[in-house]
């Protein structure tokens, strides 16, 4: 049995105060809970951030990620931030391709790929999003949608896909507080699956989470899900007694 990932994406939030609070807590919940060591919980922090995290999470079990990575090595790129660089802070995921970046920053599949080969460059593990709109899950191009885009990863990737995590995000269902039934949730997963195991035969290594709105009152169902694998946590990341409920759910 794959261990679960849990990784909370804090977005734009935090603060040097609360980022010590937030994470001495989950440190603290996460000593004392039954079976938290059977799953990997990971925070993907702001950019500035990074290096405050990196010293709050050493020696916890608790893996440092990024929020975004540069589909660039180095150069004339302001703002953008390198994987080597990540790598110094001792960066292990990275998010790729959230709906937010494809949304607001107009990231296409083939820079999503691109991130996610220099993430696996530099030894860093990409988080790959993938997701419909409701007017695309309306439409019933759910299955079109979510292939392409992981498809553009695979192509890219090639024999190294299977050092991937891939998260599906449902766009209707990040931050609107609606979720993805499990059943809806399941269905995409398999999709997702059967198409990794047509890419890799080393597909049983990658894990699949789901990023819709998971709180600490669907994580338990969601999670029990046959494909669903862990969980890519948006709000409820920060809230240290949810967040808990969300992993100890995950170590069942």
């Amino acid at each position: 049995m794959k261990q679960k990932l849990i990784a909370g994406n804090w977005k734009m939030n935090g603060s040097l105060i609360a980022n010590a609070a937030l994470v001495h807590g989950v440190q603290q919940g996460l000593a004392s809970a039954l079976g938290a060591k059977r799953v990997q919980v990971v925070v993907c922090v702001p950019a500035v951030y990074l290096s405050q995290v990196q010293q709050l999470v050493q020696g916890s079990g608790i893996d440092l990620g990024s929020q975004d990575v540069s589909a660039h090595e180095q150069g004339a790129f302001t703002g953008e931030v390198s994987a080597a660089m990540l790598k110094d802070f001792a960066v292990r995921y990275a998010i790729v391709g959230h709906s937010e970046r494809r949304q607001c920053h107009g990231e296409t599949d083939e820079q999503v790929a691109l991130k996610a080969q220099h993430a696996l460059s530099a030894g860093i593990t990409p988080i790959v999003c993938v997701g419909e709109t409701l007017a695309e899950r309306e439409a019933g191009k759910t299955e079109d949608v979510v292939k392409r885009q992981l498809a553009a990863v695979i192509h890219t990737n090639g024999h190294c896909i299977s050092e991937i995590v891939v998260a599906y995000e449902p766009v209707w269902a990040i931050g609107t507080g609606q979720t993805a039934s499990p059943t809806q949730a399941q269905a995409v997963h398999a999709v997702l699956r059967s198409q990794l195991k047509a890419a890799t035969e080393h597909s049983d290594r990658v894990r699949i989470l789901y990023g819709g709105s998971m709180n600490a009152a669907n994580a338990a169902e969601l999670l029990s899900q046959p494909d669903i694998d862990g969980g890519l946590i948006g709000g409820a990341a920060l809230k240290v007694a949810d967040f808990l409920t969300i992993i100890s759910a995950a170590a069942r």
